[in-house]
């Protein structure tokens, strides 16, 4: 006899999860478009805050927005169509930091030569997630040393922030003094960066943007004005085709260019590997990882030419991946909705420094955590990542922060015997960073 397999009536089936709903259903639309539409709003004060840290290397402020808007938009798509994962595209802090503060005002690039060295760190991260490189290199590196990095950045937009927002300044006599509190400038930055703490604590959707809102609402009762030339009737367009593709090598000399591109690409590296791996995880798509990777490699490679730091695969994809997306798609919707934000690029550039720089400190506070990895029981381990910290924002250098680290780490171990704990690829690496210190020498 055979036995027939007993039918389960339509009515007692378990719903479908979220990963399971057909594709091109309403419901597979409506859940897409919803995450894609929470990222954008929990990413979009990327356009302002990277906007203005640009205007520092001298790219000029409109030409910053468009660049940020395409950048992200097009990084968006790339990973829709390539990584097929829910991960948002976006300049990285920090990394923008590093781009102005470190490669134009620290090592003396130029706002184009910079862009050069972007692109070039795209090509580079792009050959190295195409092999097995990135994971030699992040076995070679300590995670001592790697989560140091990311307190150093953070501490160093702290700084930027409090400068940007008028609280500290520069001085002859005590190197940085601080603004009286009496001061317009100063009690917007303080009251926004109040505001932004609040709201994230609150777990306030879209919080960060409404800060911005909130301190440029603020600024204005105190009378206080964005930069010059910024008006509702003074936006141009124009501005950007002097920067569009205008990246350029000319008069940069090989071995700064060697130490800008291995620096940045060291950087941008370790934002995006754990970073994407977590939210893979977290969107139940740990196989996405590979194409993942390549895809915002690429899209660092395209910021170059669009005229923008480097992007990244930003924290704030958590957002829409916890509003239930699961594919590319949501990468997509976020993509469109950057392009429709072109329409309110007038309204952007009236945000004054005051409401920008609470964000800056922010960001930094929020990178803090890291810090609790970091072994400071062997003094041959954590003095180095002691140093990396430090010096990052008190040398106002990303790249001689990790340098100076990264020499000390393998001078200590060699010193104390221990050298065999040492990778051979960060002795290389290690050398490199001595080189760039010898030939600023000579």
């Amino acid at each position: 006899m055979v036995h027939q397999k007993k039918q389960t009536p339509s009515h007692t089936k378990e719903p479908l999860s979220p990963n399971s709903t057909p594709r091109f259903a309403p419901s597979f639309w409506r859940r897409e478009a919803l995450a894609g539409t929470v990222s954008f709003f929990a990413i979009v004060y990327i356009i302002i805050v990277n906007s203005s840290i640009l205007a520092d290397a001298g790219i000029p402020q409109e030409a910053g927005i468009i660049a940020t808007i395409l950048a992200s938009a097009v990084g968006c798509f790339v990973m829709a169509l390539w990584g097929k994962a829910p991960l948002i595209i976006a300049p990285g802090m920090g990394i923008n930091a590093m781009f102005t503060y470190t490669l134009v005002q620290g090592m003396g690039l130029t706002w184009q030569q910079a862009l050069a060295v972007s692109m070039m760190s795209g090509i580079c991260f792009l050959a190295i997630s195409l092999t097995s490189l990135v994971g030699k290199l992040r076995e070679a590196i300590p995670t001592s040393l790697q989560e140091a990095i990311s307190v150093g950045i953070g501490l160093m937009l702290v700084l930027i922030g409090l400068h940007k927002g008028g609280v500290i300044l520069p001085d002859s006599a005590s190197v940085i003094a601080v603004q009286s509190f009496g001061n317009p400038g100063v009690i917007v930055t303080l009251a926004t960066l109040a505001l932004t703490c609040i709201l994230y604590m609150r777990k306030v959707p879209g919080n960060l943007l409404l800060s911005i809102i909130g301190g440029t609402v603020l600024a204005f009762l105190f009378g206080i004005k964005p930069s010059a030339g910024s008006s509702l009737g003074g936006f141009t367009w124009s501005s950007y085709g002097e920067v569009f593709g205008h990246l350029t090598f000319k008069g940069l000399p090989v071995t700064t260019l060697i130490v800008a591109v291995f620096s940045l690409t060291l950087v941008i590296v370790f934002e995006n590997v754990g970073l994407i791996n977590a939210q893979l995880n977290m969107s139940e798509k740990p196989e996405r990882f590979k194409q993942a990777m390549q895809a915002t490699s690429f899209s660092v490679f395209l910021s170059g030419i669009f005229g923008t730091s480097p992007t990244v695969s930003t924290v704030e994809a958590a957002a829409g991946i916890s509003s239930g997306g699961r594919t590319g798609w949501t990468s997509a919707f976020t993509g469109i909705l950057f392009l429709i934000s072109l329409i309110a690029m007038p309204v952007i550039t009236l945000v004054p420094d005051q409401a920008v720089a609470p964000i800056l400190i922010f960001i930094g506070g929020l990178m803090m955590p890291s810090v609790r990895n970091i072994s400071f029981e062997s003094m041959e381990k954590g003095l180095p990542a002691f140093f990396i910290i430090a010096f990052i924002p008190l040398m106002h250098s990303i790249v001689d922060g990790i340098a100076i680290g990264f020499i000390s780490y393998s001078l200590f171990h060699v010193a104390v015997g221990k050298w065999r704990e040492v990778k051979p690829l960060f002795y290389f690496i290690s050398l490199l960073f001595v080189l760039h210190f010898v030939l600023q020498v000579i």
